[in-house]
This record gives structure tokens, sequence and C-alpha cells, in this order.
């Protein structure tokens, strides 16, 4: 998100950039706080003609990427998301219409065009509450009946779950994992509305009380759509992580901004030898949070072989270090940073949601090691 960027790219950052700054600035986002959708229908569609929705979308469906990563794109709408505190379903959009373009066909592709265009909220419906809140535990079923499907579970925290059309739901049959798309007015589905940190994001948790649908309504395969997930679980974070990873830029510029107008004893806050310290903590944290986030978009998009690896290593350092940077960044304000009419809650409140999303760092930490421990019995046998 850094370094290495194409002038198209650029043009891309650069562009998403204005338009939040001059569509949504921070006295818009404590406007919002009180809408329901925690956004406009018109903002959501001109950033959907801006390209938000459809940089995974194969062109053969009216998407396109500007360089030959379209997660890496992606990744730097995000990241400008994340310095902007931003509104939008940006994530579950993304990792629906990624799956649809994947998987092809005629259902799919009418779908693709009005998510792409900003006409549909899809909500991507993978995690689910406790006692089933573990990283990537599916415990919602499906079974066949009569040549439908009935689903039957719980799924939450969804993203923008009560503004959704549809959702793209991951059960357990009797031949594995398989998914679904399910009509949010599909008889037997009850959403509830959770409350939320961030000020515009919304959630929900959404019950599949016998949820009958047609053999037509699975996306793929019936049984074989963990690879599929997992692709979709490693999209997801590395929106997420860049999304975290701007919202730490933009309150660290805040900080140091802070930090050399603010007068205390008659010099700033910088001249301090203690505080120096600290702000050279923080840069660290933030510059690693950039190299690991920009890894992970790398490796997911180009299809590396340690994609799930790199990605969980960018979500426990980014985890663990953005919500401490944050709450350092509000405890360098002093008092004016818990104020609600300052912008720096905004920043925290992104990075906090983000942290516990999608896999806390220590269950991340744990993933990595299983994944580094069934990389060292492959070579084992291999041998």
């Amino acid at each position: 998100m850094k370094l290495g960027l194409t002038a198209d790219q650029e043009l891309l950052g650069g562009t998403t950039r204005k338009f939040l700054e001059n569509t949504v600035p921070t006295s818009v986002l404590r406007e919002l706080r009180d809408h329901p959708d925690g956004y406009q229908a018109d903002y959501w569609k001109a950033g959907a003609e801006l390209g938000w929705t459809s940089l995974l979308v194969a062109e053969e469906y009216g998407g396109g990427s500007v360089s030959e990563n379209g997660l890496s794109d992606l990744a730097l709408v995000a990241y400008e998301f994340g310095r902007h505190a931003a509104p939008g379903p940006l994530l579950a959009a993304n990792v629906v219409a990624a799956a649809l373009s994947r998987v092809g066909g005629a259902a799919p592709a009418q779908i693709l065009d009005r998510i792409c265009a900003g006409d549909m909220v899809a909500a991507w419906c993978l995690s689910e509450p406790a006692p089933h809140a573990g990283l990537g535990e599916v415990a919602t079923t499906a079974s066949a009946v009569d040549g439908d499907w009935l689903l039957s579970g719980t799924k939450g925290p969804v993203e923008h779950a009560a503004q959704a059309e549809l959702f793209l739901v991951t059960a357990r049959t009797d031949e594995g994992l398989t998914q679904f798309l399910v009509p949010a007015d599909s008889p037997g589905v009850t959403v509830t509305p959770l409350t939320s940190l961030d000020t515009v994001r919304r959630f929900a948790r959404v019950r599949f009380e016998d949820v009958r649908v047609p053999a037509g309504a699975v996306l793929g395969d019936v049984g074989l759509a963990a690879a599929e997930v997992q692709r979709q679980l490693n999209e997801a974070l590395v929106i997420q992580t860049a999304e975290m990873v701007g919202a730490m830029d933009r309150a660290f510029e805040l900080t140091v901004a802070w930090a050399g107008d603010r007068y205390s004893f008659g010099r700033t806050l910088s001249t301090y030898q203690a505080l120096k310290h600290r702000f050279a903590d923080m840069k660290m944290w933030l510059e690693a949070s950039h190299a690991v986030a920009d890894a992970a978009a790398a490796a997911v998009g180009a299809g590396a072989d340690r994609a799930a690896e790199l990605v969980s290593v960018a979500k426990s350092y980014v985890g663990q270090y953005g919500p401490a940077l944050c709450q350092d960044c509000v405890q360098l304000h002093g008092g004016i940073g818990l104020t609600f009419e300052h912008d720096l809650h905004l920043y925290l409140r992104r990075v906090s949601v983000g942290s516990a999303l999608l896999g806390t760092a220590r269950e991340h930490r744990l993933r990595l090691a299983g994944l580094l421990e069934a990389r060292e019995q492959a070579r084992a046998v291999a041998a």
C-alpha cells in the first residue's frame, strides 16, 4: 500500500481518497451514527461506479482490476476506507462477488451485475456466535430433503445483514462444507440487529430455522466448498487488515501533528524524550503492519502456497498492535482524545472492531502454528 504502485494504482487510490474526503468527511460520519444502514444508497452506488465492487470479478462478468493483482488494488481501496473510517459493505460485497465470479453460471452472473452496480447488498455468512465462535468453525447444517435443502443454524456477527437481499451461507452437509445462496426474505430467516462499536458499520445475527432452498441455490459443488471458503477467508482478511492499517495510519498522523502543536510547560509534547520513545515504538508497529498487510495481499492475490500463513501473520500482528497503537494515540492526546467531537475515536473504533472479527490475534497464531506444523509433517513424509 505504500511502495511499488503503478500509475493506475496511484490513480485508483487517489480517486478513492478524494471521493471519501468530499463525500463522507468526519462530520458526515457523525450524522450517519443514527442512520439505520450506516450509509446512503447513492454513496454506495457512486463507489461501485469507481470500481469498489468489481476488482475481484472476472472481465467476462463486467469486472476487472487496474493491475494484474485485483486483490492488491482492492487493498488500496480498503486502506483508504480505514483512513477515512468510511461506511459501506466493502468487505462483504467483494468476498461474495469474487465467489460468484469464480463459480460462474447464469444465476450468479445476474446477481453479480446488481452487486457490481451497487444495487444489491449481499452478506457473507461464515462466522457464528458462541459457542461456535472459533475461527472457521461451522455448526450450521444443511440437509437434503426431496430435492431441496433445509438450512438450520445461526450466523453472526454478519456485516450489513439487515441491509442485504442475499446471503452467502456456509453450512455442513453429509458430504462436507457447502455454500448456499439464500434470499434474505426466505421463510425461516430471522435477522436480529446487533449494536456495534463502529459508528457506521452495521452487524446482525442471522438465524436459519429449517430454511428451504432449491438445489440450484448451491454455489459450486456439494461438499467441496472447503477450499473456496478458505480462499474467501483469506481475501476477507486482506481487506480487513488493509483497512485496519489505514485507520492506524490516520490515528498516528493525527497524534504526531498534535504532539507538534500542543505545548506543555513551555515546550511541545514532541520534544519530550519519553514521548519520542513511544512515538518510535508506534512508528515501528505501523511500518511493520504496512509490510505484513502488503505481503498478505500479494500472496493471496497470486495464489501463493503460503497465502494462508501470511494472512494469519498479518492479522495476528495488526490485530495485536493496531489497538495498542490507537490506544496510545488516545492517551497522548489527553482528555480531548476521549471526546466524541475529536476524530480520533473513529479510527480506534474501526481498528478495535476489526481486531475482534474473523479471528483474534491469538486464534490466528494458533492457526499459524497448525499450518507450520502441517507443512513440517508433509516435508518429513516426503523425505
